[in-house]
C-alpha cells in the first residue's frame, strides 16, 4: 500500500463518534475534522510525489525547504494534540515548549530522508486523529490557548489544523494553490484571515473585496487605529487570500494594496 493510499484508509478512521444530540461545539468540531480528513488526503498525495531533490528544494516560505514545511506540518499536528490533551484533562499543555524548541525540531526533521519524512508525517497525523476521536464531547467546549492569539475553545482546534494543512500545502509549491480550495473553505479562510487583523494597531485601513469562482462577492473593512479612510483593494478570492496571508504583495489585486502586518 502506498503512502497516499494509506492516508485514505486512515482518514476514514478519524471521525468523532456522534452522540444522539450534538452540541454546537461538537457539530463544529466534527465538521472541521471532516475537512481535515479531506485536506490530509491531498497533503499525502502531494508529499508522496516529492522525491529527495524536490524535498531539499525551496518552498514558498523564505529560508525553508519543502522538507522544512513537511516537518512543520507534522509538528503542528503534535502541537494541537497538546491542546486536545489540555481540553481533555484540564491540565495546561502549551502547543510548544518554546519557540526555540519548535524551530529546532523543524530544523532536525528537515534533514531526514523522504521515507522518514513521510513516516513522521503519517504518525503525527494519526496521533492527531486518535486524540480527536477520543476526546469526550464536553471537552470540545473547554478553553485552551494559542501562544500568539490567546484563549479559544477547543472545538476550533480542527479548524486550526485545517488552516495549517491547506496553507502549507500551498507553501510546498507542489501544484496546489489557494484557487484549489473548495469554495466554502475559501470564504471561511478569508473570513478568518480578516479576523487575524482585527484590533491590531498596525493594521492599515482598507476595504477588502473578493470575487469568488461562482461570481459571488464579499467585502470586509479593515480599520486602522487612526480611523483613516478606506481605499478599496480586491480581486479573485484566491489572490486576496494569498495577499492577506503574506503569500504575495498584492500586486495581482485591483487597487493599491497596502503593506500588511506580519501574518500571525
Amino acid at each position: 500500500m502506498s503512502f497516499a493510499d494509506a492516508a485514505q484508509v486512515r482518514s476514514a478512521q478519524t471521525s468523532v463518534p456522534a452522540p444522539r444530540e450534538q452540541s454546537a461545539a461538537v457539530q463544529d468540531a466534527v465538521a472541521g475534522l471532516a475537512e481535515v480528513d479531506r485536506a490530509t488526503g491531498v497533503l499525502y498525495e502531494v508529499v508522496a510525489a516529492l522525491d529527495l531533490s524536490a524535498l531539499r528544494g525551496p518552498s514558498l516560505l523564505p529560508g525553508w525547504s519543502r522538507a522544512h514545511v513537511v516537518t512543520h506540518i507534522a509538528r503542528n499536528a503534535d502541537a494541537l494534540v497538546n491542546l486536545l490533551t489540555w481540553a481533555k484533562t484540564g491540565v495546561e499543555h502549551q502547543m510548544y515548549p518554546s519557540a526555540a524548541d519548535r524551530d529546532a525540531d523543524i530544523a532536525e526533521g528537515a534533514g531526514r530522508l523522504p521515507q522518514l519524512l513521510r513516516a513522521d508525517l503519517d504518525a503525527a497525523c494519526q496521533r492527531f486523529a486518535v486524540a480527536a476521536r477520543e476526546l469526550p464531547a464536553t471537552a470540545w467546549e473547554a478553553e485552551v490557548a494559542h501562544p500568539k492569539s490567546g484563549p479559544f475553545l477547543a472545538h476550533r482546534v480542527p479548524w486550526l489544523r485545517l488552516r495549517e494543512v491547506w496553507f502549507h500545502l500551498v507553501d510546498l509549491d507542489g501544484g496546489v494553490g489557494f484557487d484549489d480550495l473548495p469554495p466554502e473553505l475559501l470564504e471561511h479562510f478569508l473570513e478568518d484571515a480578516v479576523g487575524q487583523y482585527a484590533d491590531r494597531a498596525d493594521t492599515p485601513s482598507v476595504l477588502v473585496e473578493a470575487v469568488f469562482p461562482n461570481g459571488g462577492q464579499r467585502s470586509w473593512a479593515l480599520t486602522a487605529a487612526d480611523g483613516a479612510t478606506s481605499p478599496a483593494v480586491g480581486g479573485a478570492a484566491a489572490d486576496v487570500l494569498a495577499w492577506l496571508t503574506g503569500r504575495h504583495s498584492g500586486a495581482r489585486l485591483n487597487g493599491t494594496a497596502p503593506t500588511l502586518p506580519k501574518w500571525l
